[in-house]
């Protein structure tokens, strides 16, 4: 099944873009038609190279496939992949596909916007693998997987830590000493850029104003969490630092901690630097206060009067709240305050308990408007509140598709002009 003449993309205007999202033994992708930013199709293969690989398949005119087996790597299910996007007519061979779109988790000091990649800026990835060990190895797989698959499009590497580059360097320096620091590449990065940057800009069509003239505290709350403060569409500082273990209370890491725990632990308890690292990012947060790590069980246990929930609970909301307080004094005027991603989404407790006593800072929230459920843009603060608080969907997918899009360009593929920072 090929693609109409009629249909959107078409040879003349290649304008879709496949967005992947490559995991150690997972794949997730979404084809997007950026002439309407539509979703073609979404899908994930799970437990690639494990036993029991599945890939689940869904076109934007419904019905959902799975099928298992078969998956003992990437680009046996990238081929997958493309075989179930063939089905519905989207084949990866066809010219109206503009460009792959590729989540890296990590891109240091030297990636600060998307890039086409080529094999510099392979190489660069690589060697930022020590900083994202779980992330980048898997990210590029993917990339090296559709690079043979389809040599002659554009690969483009979106980097979650791109949008945290316009910190100052006081910002995104730890204090210790700075020959140490620069030959370790040791600084603050900063994570879940592409949520930050999308929500901080729809924050400010909501509020009808220009992202340039609005200054806003970003919290991506979900089983990672991170906060961000925006000034006039800049990033200015941000929770985590140099991996994502830093900052807020999340689902299984700690977030701040005093960093002589970690050495006590391997002293006093005779803990490896593994073993140290596994309790910080898997045995930690709300999971190593309460046993679980999803904020509706534990909003359940808390009101029926389990303490270890209702611990877990006010740790996390006292340290949400240090943040927005911090975050207030660095940006000095706040205009408003999103809550995004699943547990800031869906959490109306969260939300209500976050700004409850930062009245003075301008926060509140309305009852009724906090309990509304929507998959839509929101504010819930009263109206002629000194700051807006508002709920505002992510969409990392779509914004990694509109960055993919505006570098490569219809123009720019035609015309053989795509460049690189490498090149």
């Amino acid at each position: 099944m090929t693609d109409s003449p009629t249909s959107l993309g078409s040879p003349d205007s290649p304008t879709r873009v496949l967005v992947l999202n490559s995991g150690s033994s997972s794949l997730k992708y979404q084809l997007l038609d950026m002439a309407d930013a539509s979703r073609l199709a979404v899908g994930l293969v799970e437990r690639i190279g494990e036993a029991d690989p599945r890939l689940v398949h869904t076109p934007r005119s419904g019905g959902k496939r799975e099928r298992t087996g078969g998956f003992a790597d990437h680009a046996a299910a990238l081929a997958a992949v493309s075989e179930e996007l063939a089905a519905d007519g989207l084949g990866l061979d066809s010219p109206a596909l503009a460009a792959f779109g590729h989540r890296v988790v990590h891109g240091g000091s030297r990636f600060g916007e998307p890039v086409v990649v080529d094999d510099g800026v392979e190489a660069e990835i690589e060697r930022l693998v020590p900083l994202a060990p779980l992330h980048n190895p898997a990210n590029l797989t993917g990339i090296r997987t559709a690079r043979e698959l389809r040599p002659d499009l554009p690969q483009v590497a979106v980097f979650d830590t791109a949008f945290h580059r316009t910190m100052p360097e006081y910002a995104a320096r730890y204090a210790i000493d700075v020959a140490t620091a620069d030959e370790h590449l040791i600084r603050r990065y900063g994570f879940h850029g592409t949520s930050h940057a999308y929500v901080s800009r729809k924050c400010a069509a909501l509020l009808g104003k220009d992202p340039a003239d609005v200054n806003v505290i970003v919290l991506h709350l979900g089983n990672g969490a991170s906060a961000s403060a925006v000034a006039g569409g800049r990033c200015v500082d941000t929770s985590m630092g140099m991996t994502p273990l830093e900052g807020l209370v999340m689902g299984t890491r700690s977030g701040d901690i005093d960093p002589a725990v970690p050495l006590h632990l391997q002293r006093a308890a005779g803990m490896s630097v593994d073993e140290t690292d596994e309790l910080l990012n898997k045995r930690s947060g709300l999971t190593g206060l309460c046993g679980d790590n999803d904020m509706r069980e534990i909003l359940r246990r808390s009101d029926a009067g389990d303490q270890r929930a209702r611990l877990a609970f006010d740790v996390y909301i006292h340290r949400l709240k240090k943040y927005i307080g911090a975050y207030a004094a660095v940006l000095g005027r706040v205009d408003a305050v999103a809550f995004t991603a699943g547990v800031g989404e869906n959490a109306a407790a969260v939300r209500e308990a976050a700004v409850a006593g930062l009245e003075p800072l301008g926060l509140s929230v309305d009852p009724e408007r906090n309990t509304v459920r929507s998959d839509e843009p929101r504010i819930i603060s009263q109206d002629g509140a000194r700051v807006v608080v508002a709920v505002v969907p992510t969409d990392e997918e779509l914004e990694i598709a509109q960055q993919t899009f505006a570098l490569v360009g219809t123009e720019n593929v035609r015309k053989n002009e795509i460049r690189t920072p490498l090149s």
